[in-house]
């Protein structure tokens, strides 16, 4: 909800889809200090540390929703709330990661991940679908006591989340990792990454992705139903949750099938998924443009499902916060992404922007798809393993 209010007010008050890109971009600069908040997971729990980063949420929005009350809301607050969220917010779905996988035997780490993951896209589901009605029918204030009143009931679900018992500290890798310093901790948890092939290709999918695929259906959705489909912002929450509608779907799928080569699933959709942007980038309407954003959002779930199982499954239980936490540091191609094309739209038009992203990205995959296909595209190997 909040992304999508908030996108179409900075597009509307500046009409610059710079500014736009500039706006989303903010949103991932915690990116690079993402392995910090894993480490700090695995310290303090990821319970708490969850609980903590929906206050922080909460207190954000209701900044927004004085100033928006108070008839002093301006573009450049927006931009200062939104750089101080996206410090925190990018760790968020690492540290939720981390946190199922603790809680869950490693049998049934894909069920258990996509039920995870089938409660966030409902979410932003309904979120774009409420939002932009909110918007649309009461305004950007009733609709912001809405997200700050949905921060605190998530803030008490979280505090009802039973925390795993932490290793005692008789535990060997629990005792050094009390003793160790935050930077030791760091460096262990690349190096941990960068020597395991698995983890090494999953995360430079992540990257790819993030970099070429997300920005088309997420920051940029904003420019392309006002500019390229001349719709309003009800079209646009149609866009937005038809992408989270397809998610849902790959989601529940994957956790009811089970039993899947989720490195080869992993590839195979993330080919789909390229394949369906290429199309996206050329169709006119927006009911044909929701129905690739519902199949992109589906093999997307599937992908980075199956991405996260990858590196649950081969991370030691004392490194899953920093794994996740590295993971998390793929997201910062995409406000580079974003940035990118947000002036290449200005010079060559979205058309364009859009089948070059999808086509660089393809090419890409199919790189990284050989380079370890040892790993990725053998049933005997690792990864593969149901």
């Amino acid at each position: 909800m909040e992304t999508l209010i908030l996108g179409w007010y900075i597009l509307v008050e500046t009409k610059s889809v710079l500014l736009l890109t500039i706006f989303a971009a903010l949103y991932f600069v915690g990116t690079l200090v993402a392995p910090v908040f894993g480490l700090i997971g695995d310290r303090i729990g990821h319970r708490d540390l969850l609980a903590a980063m929906r206050v922080f949420y909460m207190a954000q929005a209701a900044i927004l929703t004085v100033l928006i009350f108070t008839g002093t809301i301006a573009p450049l607050y927006v931009f200062i709330v939104a750089l101080m969220m996206g410090v925190v917010r990018p760790s968020d779905l690492g540290v939720r990661g981390a946190l199922v996988a603790t809680i869950m035997p490693r049998e049934q780490l894909v069920g258990a991940l996509s039920i995870s993951r089938t409660t966030m896209d409902t979410a932003r589901m309904a979120g774009a679908l409420t939002g932009a009605g909110l918007f649309a029918i009461l305004g950007m204030g009733p609709a912001y006591v809405a997200i700050v009143t949905i921060y605190s009931i998530s803030t008490i679900l979280t505090l009802c989340i039973h925390a795993p018992v932490k290793p005692h500290p008789a535990d060997a890798a629990a005792s050094e990792m009390l003793r160790s310093s935050p930077l030791r901790d760091l460096k262990e948890g690349l190096a941990y990454v960068w020597q395991s092939p698995r983890m090494q290709a999953s995360i430079w999918i992540a990257v790819l992705v993030n970099l070429t695929a997300y920005p088309l259906s997420g920051g940029l959705l904003p420019y392309i139903a006002r500019e390229v489909y001349g719709a309003g912002s009800t079209d646009l929450g149609y866009l937005s949750a038809s992408f989270a509608a397809g998610s849902l779907i790959g989601s529940i799928g994957l956790g009811v099938v089970g039993g899947v080569r989720v490195a080869r699933l992993m590839i195979a959709a993330t080919l789909v998924w390229y394949v369906t942007l290429l199309v996206f980038a050329q169709v006119q309407t927006v009911q044909t443009a929701i129905l690739c954003l519902m199949l992109a959002g589906f093999v997307q779930s599937l992908a980075m499902i199956s991405l996260a199982v990858i590196l649950m499954r081969s991370a030691s239980d004392h490194l899953r916060g920093r794994v996740m936490g590295i993971r998390m540091m793929a997201i910062y191609t995409l406000p580079l992404g974003l940035l990118a094309a947000g002036n290449l739209i200005g010079q060559i038009g979205f058309t364009t922007t859009a089948t070059l992203y999808a086509a660089c990205g393809l090419t890409l995959l199919m790189f990284i798809a050989l380079r370890w296909r040892g790993e990725l595209l053998y049933a005997h190997a690792p990864a593969n393993a149901k």
